[in-house]
């Protein structure tokens, strides 16, 4: 498990659309394994973020343990010491490669309820995350020049 506090990043680009998530993700990563269970993941939660990917074998993304997740353990009646990220998880989550728009990512958002998307390489393994916010952070930094 990997403990970092967040940096803000401000990126001036000429156009938002064409820039890349490798371009804005965050590169520190708060990540846990399969056996982590789920009230270490709580506590990172309440520390500010809202979906922690779990990885395995050399940080390959295995899934993603969401504040929704862990709330319907809770609603089921069991204890967050007593389950693991692998029993709570989402198993292959949506991800993206750090080759994808920012333009692309905000149409994928807009039409699924995703807030944060681990960004992974062609092996797919974990490398980032990105989150609306820092979306719309880059979107403001920019002055919001988009592609016509």
């Amino acid at each position: 498990m990997k403990k970092t506090k967040k940096k803000v990043k401000v990126v001036k680009v000429k156009n938002f659309d064409s820039m890349t998530v490798s371009q804005v993700m965050e590169k520190e990563v708060q990540f846990v394994r399969m056996k982590t269970k789920g009230d270490v993941i709580a506590s990172l939660m309440i520390e500010g973020f809202g979906a922690v990917p779990v990885v395995e074998n050399g940080r390959k993304l295995a899934g993603i343990v969401s504040e929704h997740d862990l709330l319907a353990a809770v609603d089921d009646g069991h204890k967050l010491s007593a389950v693991s990220a692998k029993d709570v998880m989402t198993s292959n989550p949506y991800s993206v490669l750090a080759e994808t728009t920012l333009g692309t990512l905000v149409h994928v958002l807009r039409a699924s309820d995703l807030v944060r998307v681990p960004v992974v390489n062609k092996k797919d393994r974990l490398i980032g995350i990105i989150a609306r916010r820092d979306i719309l952070r880059t979107y403001l930094a920019t002055g919001g020049k988009r592609e016509q």
